[in-house]
């Protein structure tokens, strides 16, 4: 006999299919995968049936920083010198809704788009205001809400072989994962810009030397080693690696779900559309992987904190996203997606009505815009109206929790069920917030 441990089958995998895989692919799908095994994660009882998806897929733009209402969405012509900033206001193809002369493109689909011009929260905090747009709960000092990407992660699962949440280029914030369930539901964050002309999906590729056929020898080795700790472990703990081990080899294996991922396949002329930029080239993956399967897509682009002198550094970002997002929302029309993809475009709060003594504006999160379009959308029109300085909403305000209920709505799910927190805490997907039927097509 010999004192030798026996191997564990923790090195067996490492020495199989891990090699096989790649240990980085595998240990990002394996520590996600093996955290659900002990989180239960919903509560008996408390939800009632969610509506039927309009939207099957969710491309989410956020624009960090905090956008300003003035020069983008919600430009006033009259209003006074201090207030009205550096740019004209140009008419939309909806009667009455008027854009900055930076979005001429988005103009022209204005008839597609719902401008939200009365957003309304109370934090005035970059991390604070982007937690709320990401997750629909205020921040709280004792417990990290799921993001809108995670839950729908949890509640819908994957389609095929790709991920249900993915973000691109990587995980913006912290506020853009999994919260308090399991890390299995968190993005599949690409690791590099689409914008770079040698883009790869980090980990996507086998390791060089790795042919398919010796891809399989190591599989079939892993399992036969899988069927030997089957009979002598606990199933679910097994069974649960095993998800992991299938979702990975998957998502390598599959020609459909690399392809996704794989922007020389489209035509020179439709990138140059987008733009070959970081907002176009975001936003054309955004549309690739959500026509082939990817539930929601999280993306981010430029910088919108203008404290100082934002007639310089607003235009040029604006001018590139009016050219990508205007592009996105005739290409999707143009394939037959867009009543079927949700189309968010966020940001954290809006500017301060007055230009400030810098030639920039501050933070005002008690009104600003974002836009909405597609899957199952209002089309042409806007929600709520700020008042002749944008201090606050004339009429109605849009809530964080409504806003978040909306989009559940919009994606089959209802926004009252209860998720299990730690401590078998029951939590509302969303506390508080109604649909809002003015949004909805």
């Amino acid at each position: 006999m010999t004192d030798r441990p026996l191997p564990r089958r923790r090195d067996f995998l490492r020495v199989g299919l891990g090699g096989a895989l790649g240990l980085a692919l595998a240990d990002r799908f394996r520590l996600a995968l093996l955290a659900q095994v002990a989180a239960p994660a919903v509560a008996g009882g408390a939800a009632v049936a969610a509506a039927v998806a309009k939207a099957q897929s969710v491309i989410h733009l956020f624009l960090p920083g905090g956008m300003a209402q003035q020069e983008s969405f919600d430009p006033k012509q009259n209003a006074p010198a201090e207030y009205r900033g550096p740019y004209r206001a140009i008419d939309t193809k909806v009667s009455g809704l008027r854009f900055s002369e930076h979005f001429r493109q988005l103009a022209q689909v204005a008839d597609r788009l719902m401008v939200v011009r009365t957003m309304s929260h109370g934090e005035a905090a970059h991390e604070r205001g982007t937690q709320n747009l990401f997750t629909g709960y205020r921040p709280s000092p004792a417990l990290q809400y799921p993001s809108f990407g995670s839950v729908v992660s949890h509640e819908l699962g994957p389609r095929g072989a790709l991920p249900p949440y993915v973000c691109i280029p990587s995980q913006p914030v912290i506020d853009a994962g999994s919260g308090y369930l399991s890390s299995a539901y968190g993005p599949f964050s690409l690791g590099s810009d689409p914008v770079n002309p040698n883009f790869e999906v980090q980990d996507l590729a086998p390791p060089a030397g790795l042919d398919e056929a010796r891809q399989a020898r190591r599989r079939a080795l892993l399992d036969a080693v899988d069927r030997d700790f089957k009979a002598a472990s606990r199933a679910d703990e097994i069974s649960a690696a095993d998800v992991f081990y299938q979702r990975a080899y998957a998502l390598l294996s599959s020609p459909e779900a690399k392809a996704a991922f794989d922007l020389k396949a489209e035509p020179e002329a439709l990138r140059n559309e987008y733009g070959h930029n970081a907002a176009g080239q975001r936003l054309l993956l955004a549309r690739r992987l959500a026509e082939a399967g990817v539930r929601w897509v999280t993306l981010t682009y430029g910088g919108w904190d203008h404290h100082d002198n934002i007639a310089q550094g607003f235009v040029g970002q604006a001018r590139e996203l009016d050219q990508a997002l205007a592009a996105l929302i005739r290409d999707l029309e143009a394939r037959g997606k867009f009543d079927s993809t949700l189309v968010l475009v966020t940001t954290e709060f809006g500017r301060t009505p007055k230009i400030n003594a810098t030639a920039g504006r501050d933070h005002w999160p008690r009104c600003f815009s974002i836009l909405m379009a597609g899957g199952g959308v209002k089309k042409g029109g806007w929600y709520g109206t700020s008042n002749a300085t944008w201090t606050e909403p004339e009429d109605v305000a849009l809530s964080i929790e409504e806003f978040a209920a909306t989009v559940y709505h919009l994606v089959g799910i209802d926004a009252g069920k209860e998720l299990l927190a730690p401590g078998n805490r029951p939590i509302e997907i969303v506390k508080g917030g109604r649909v809002v039927p003015e949004l909805l097509a």
